[in-house]
């Protein structure tokens, strides 16, 4: 939740390849004071059965930048059976993970939140704010 000197972060992921929610993906924070400040991790989280992450941690008070990091190659080429699915998904995809991670990096303005959704398939990658 954020306040007037804080601005906040949630996302969640869509794996369009198969039109289903990105479940168990690892998602890390970080954020800095500046666009010449260090990155200062804040923690992490993984998706739920929905995709989201509903726990990241709170921005600090400074923040102007922030950066998601989606730790998208386990997901690929380690995936678990997925329910509803016909594909069968429970051997390793060939050749692995073309984007093994994805950095999202934005900047924030205190007071506002920041949805920024991954819509992701094996070989190719959007994001956009929402809302």
């Amino acid at each position: 939740m954020s306040t007037d000197t804080t601005a906040s972060v949630s996302t969640h992921i869509l794996d369009t390849s198969v039109g289903r929610p990105a479940a168990g993906v690892a998602v890390s924070l970080a954020a800095r004071s500046g666009p010449g400040a260090r990155w200062v991790p804040l923690g992490g989280s993984r998706t739920d059965a929905d995709g989201r992450c509903a726990d990241l941690p709170a921005l600090p008070e400074s923040t102007t930048h922030v950066r998601l990091d989606f730790e998208t190659e386990a997901y690929f080429v380690h995936p678990k059976k997925r329910a509803g699915t016909e594909q069968d998904v429970s051997a390793p995809r060939e050749p692995g993970a073309f984007f093994p991670e994805v950095a999202i990096t934005f900047t924030v303005t205190p007071g506002e939140h920041y949805h920024v959704p991954l819509l992701l398939t094996p070989f190719g990658y959007s994001v956009y704010r929402g809302s």
